[in-house]
């Protein structure tokens, strides 16, 4: 056998060798990758699985020592007399760990009841030190109608929805035109006045806080909506940012067919431009309307002293302030989870809304 005959399985052994050694560093590389992702996701739901097991429980578990994560109740015993006794954990010389019902407890010795036979046990230790009996998963889904009862939900739902909707509705529409100036037409000084534009982003909001009350309180629109409203009918700067760079990836023929057949520029807007642009259109809405859902400090300022227009976050606080340090945390969280249930919701709406606008508009990214 000659030695080419002999070097071509060889050099075909090694290929395959060698694309079994690439197919196992890629499996490798995207099982890391996968084990990455998981890991930051599970940091960052960390503090919503804490909302989520804290609102359900109540303030008994969360003051006990060695309670368990998962929402329980701590087991009793009801004697022959009716009294009901708590059961606890109790090591015992000659019978190990056994649950004995606390009957009188006492700083040196104290008496439990064994459930079994309900005979009394002296046991001498520190009862504070020993562990409840708790039992299985026992969610309290009553704090929410507790929660209800107690805060004024529905009112506080809406007054943030008509925040939020209209306020969104000004910043996207007014976006949408500002983006659409800036993209398409010819305008001297465009390129600095754009400039100036994103200048405002790094303006903080204290600045311009004090000037904008004392002209909102000059025209009579302090305790209304309208100081929440009606500024973001005239574009934000980080909005127009991002619909600008969106529509300059639209191609111009587009345009410019449009034109040959007599459309206008409003009509190219809104025939052309606006059916291409539904992602970042929708993704500029989705921001506006969380920003809006969770602002604090405008609605505070602007509504103080009229509690039937605040919205969700002035009524949490409002809410969180009055039950602070009377042991009702967990009325708290249950609180500001039924508040977390609409933005998450239109957060997986959008997402579908967003997929569904890259592939109709078949823009090339």
């Amino acid at each position: 056998m000659s030695t080419e005959a002999v070097s071509i399985p060889l050099a075909e052994a090694g290929r395959q060798r060698s694309r079994r050694t690439r197919r196992v560093w890629v499996g490798a590389s995207r099982l890391g990758l996968t084990l990455f992702t998981a890991s930051l996701a599970m940091i960052f739901l960390l503090p919503l699985g804490y909302m989520l097991l804290t609102s359900v429980k109540d303030n008994s578990q969360i003051i006990a020592l060695n309670a368990p994560l998962w929402p329980a109740s701590p087991q009793s015993y009801t004697a022959a007399d009716g009294s009901i006794y708590a059961l606890y954990d109790v090591p015992l010389p000659d019978a190990g760990v056994r649950q004995l019902a606390l009957e009188k407890p006492g700083r040196i010795v104290s008496t439990f009841i064994d459930p079994a036979n309900g005979q009394e046990i002296q046991w001498r230790g520190n009862w504070r030190g020993l562990s409840p009996v708790w039992s299985g998963i026992q969610p309290k889904f009553d704090n929410f109608t507790t929660v209800l009862d107690t805060l004024n939900f529905p009112m506080l739902l809406r007054n943030t929805l008509v925040v939020a909707i209209l306020g969104t509705i000004g910043a996207v529409s007014s976006a949408v035109v500002v983006a659409y100036g800036f993209a398409r037409f010819r305008i001297p000084g465009k390129n600095g006045l754009f400039l100036l534009m994103i200048m405002t982003i790094i303006l903080p909001f204290q600045v311009l806080l004090i000037p904008q009350y004392i002209g909102f309180r000059a025209i009579g629109w302090t305790g209304t909506w309208l100081p929440l409203i009606v500024p973001h009918f005239f574009a934000n700067a980080y909005n127009v940012f991002l619909l600008r760079q969106y529509f300059l990836t639209l191609p111009r023929e587009l345009d410019q067919a449009a034109m040959v057949d007599g459309a206008s520029p409003l009509q190219i807007l809104r025939s052309v431009i606006i059916p291409q642009a539904w992602p970042a259109i929708v993704a500029v809405a989705l921001f506006h309307f969380f920003f809006a859902w969770n602002d604090f400090f405008a609605p505070l300022v602007y509504l103080s002293g009229r509690p039937d227009l605040a919205t969700m976050t002035v009524g949490l606080q409002a809410f969180s302030a009055t039950y602070s340090g009377s042991g009702t945390g967990y009325l708290t969280q249950a609180a500001a989870l039924m508040a977390l249930v609409v933005p998450v919701v239109i957060f997986f709406l959008a997402q579908r809304a967003f997929m569904r606008g890259v592939v109709i508009s078949g823009v090339e990214k």
